[in-house]
């Protein structure tokens, strides 16, 4: 009979568990849980925050309702769990954990034929006085999230310090709370290594529309309090921001001192190193979750992106291996998506930056689009980005922003990622269509069909970021709107370069429009710009470009 330890009873030590014993009947598996809290959904936290999410016990209970406790793993998955128990160390030669009971104190050893580690993260503590001040809050636990349950009553003013994905969660359940949020961050954008600044800037300006304050370039220095030891202002490089409430939310370092008094290999990242089989540098021991490092499967680096879905994944495959099964986990993409104030976010493979780093000759496209048809109700926009290679066309990355369904397209282009698809096949790939689903082209495939266009020559473009520093030097060009009247006269760039023209008139009034000067062409969402360029490059005019995704990917004020 194989004795089977696991350290770690969150998410992919219990996904482990369940998968070796449904191959391993007659095996002996014993989880190791520091905390007093198993199999949780940490991802559901902000929900129940927000109060979308009702009963706490959600988080804990499976489908139909049972809770996931000591008792159901060891009912309905024979399996037995050791609450409030910490694994000590480790002796690999003996091959033995050594834990203690954190409540009795009683210490003793755990022999194993196999051992899993799966001690996740925890987060990073910046080193900002104050931070031990009352109302001052992380969210990477339940029991945070009860903590700031707890608080909810009197805050008014809150302040969240990190624009990640954490931050950008807690800042949407603050929100839902009718709670005024402020977001430091130390970067000078939001979500920093998940989107590319132009979509971060287009986010952003979304997101001070509906009444956030964002503080972005800016670094913490203090928490202050009043005399109840309550936190009341935060102090930056650059003034006081007030709050009754603050939310840590900077990121997350791999738990990797057991590992490393064991003598296993530490990677580069700083995670424990792991083959495609999960099995660290002893091959008895495995590890997988949030405190190992993974193989980015464009890159070919070792990198360190914790996530729910790899660690259930791995979780699945360690299982496998446990019963002699040799599944492989090839590596990751760095697929990540959230949802903050009714904007779906999405990112996979390489952003334009990584992607130039490594040395590839990238070409982009940022394009604007709707969803689903549009005259089907409840649609809404989009914009994706795409991140090629020139030279093999393959597709290295993609994000997308907006109100619309980001994730499908993201999924989509991540299925692409994964088996190193070019933008071709991505264009080409037999996706479904109804109007409550989807445009006859779907959008992410409209993406791919605007970059192959850019790619052969046909369409010239510009980013806003390029356009706008244009504008800000004085350069002559003409900004050639072709929108309806009615739309222009509802929003549109205040300047005196900006020339109305619509696309229906533009043929007949086509000597209007300067010979000798650059044009560039604006929209809503770059589908008529994109026509009105080719209407006048058949009219012999040679400087010609259009604004890439439209006026929707212009971050900046217009009247």
């Amino acid at each position: 009979m194989s004795r089977i330890v696991i350290i770690g009873g969150v998410a992919a030590g219990p996904k482990a568990a369940a998968r070796a014993r449904r191959l391993m009947p007659d095996a002996e598996i014993t989880i190791v849980e520091r905390g007093r809290l198993i199999s949780y959904a940490g991802c559901g936290m902000p929900f129940f925050v927000a109060g979308q999410v009702k009963d706490f016990n959600q988080l804990f209970s499976t489908p139909y309702g049972v809770l996931r406790d000591e008792q159901f793993f060891a009912r309905e998955k024979g399996v037995k769990v050791l609450t409030r128990t910490e694994a000590t160390s480790i002796d690999r030669q003996k091959k033995e954990v050594a834990v203690t009971n954190l409540d009795t104190g009683e210490s003793y050893t755990l022999p194993y034929d196999k051992l899993v580690l799966a001690t996740g993260s925890s987060p990073v503590i910046p080193p900002i006085p104050g931070l031990e001040l009352k109302g001052v809050h992380r969210l990477n636990h339940p029991d945070d999230a009860l903590k700031i349950m707890e608080d909810l009553e009197e805050v008014s003013e809150a302040v969240v310090i990190g624009a990640g994905l954490i931050g950008m969660e807690a800042l949407d359940a603050l929100i839902k709370r009718k709670i005024f949020v402020s977001v430091v961050e130390i970067k000078d954008q939001v979500l920093p290594g998940i989107l590319d600044p132009e979509l971060a800037a287009v986010l952003a300006a979304r997101l001070e529309e509906q009444g956030v304050e964002l503080h972005l370039g800016e670094k913490v220095l203090r928490l202050e309090g009043d005399e109840d030891g309550r936190v009341s202002r935060v102090v930056t490089d650059r003034g006081t921001l007030e709050a009754q409430l603050v939310i840590v939310a900077v990121g997350v370092r791999p738990n990797v001192e057991l590992a490393r008094a064991a003598g296993l290999e530490i990677g580069q990242t700083g995670a424990i190193a792991v083959n495609e089989h999960l099995q660290t540098s002893d091959p008895d021991i495995y590890a997988l979750g949030d405190c190992v490092e993974n193989t980015h499967l464009v890159s070919g680096q070792k990198v360190y992106i914790p996530l729910a879905s790899t660690a259930n994944r791995q979780g699945r495959v360690v299982g496998d291996n446990l019963a002699g099964i040799p599944s492989r986990f090839k590596g990751v993409l760095g697929t990540a998506v959230l949802k903050t104030l009714n904007f779906n976010i999405a990112r996979t493979g390489l952003g334009e930056l990584q992607a130039r780093e490594l040395g590839y000759d990238v070409e982009t496209v940022v394009n604007s689009t709707h969803d689903r048809t549009h005259y089907y109700p409840g649609h809404d926009n989009l914009l994706i980005k795409l991140v090629v290679d020139k030279s093999t066309r393959r597709l290295l990355g993609a994000q997308a922003v907006g109100g619309g369904e980001a994730v499908k397209r993201i999924d989509v282009a991540a299925t692409v990622l994964y088996f190193g698809g070019t933008v071709d096949d991505l264009a080409g790939v037999d996706l479904g269509y109804a109007p409550p689903f989807s445009t006859p082209i779907d959008p992410v495939q409209h993406t791919a069909n605007t970059l192959r266009n850019k790619l052969s020559g046909l369409a010239k473009t510009i980013g806003a970021r390029d356009l706008k520093a244009r504008m800000d030097a004085g350069e002559d060009l003409v900004l050639l709107d072709v929108r309806m009247p009615a739309q222009f006269n509802a929003k549109h760039i205040e300047d005196e370069r900006v020339m109305l023209v619509p696309l229906n008139e533009l043929r007949q009034r086509i000597g209007e429009v300067p010979r000798d000067k650059e044009i560039v062409i604006l929209c809503a969402m770059g589908t008529r710009a994109w026509e009105a360029q080719r209407i006048l490059e058949g009219a012999g005019y040679t400087r010609v470009r259009f604004l890439e995704g439209g006026l929707q990917a212009w971050p900046y004020e217009m009247e």
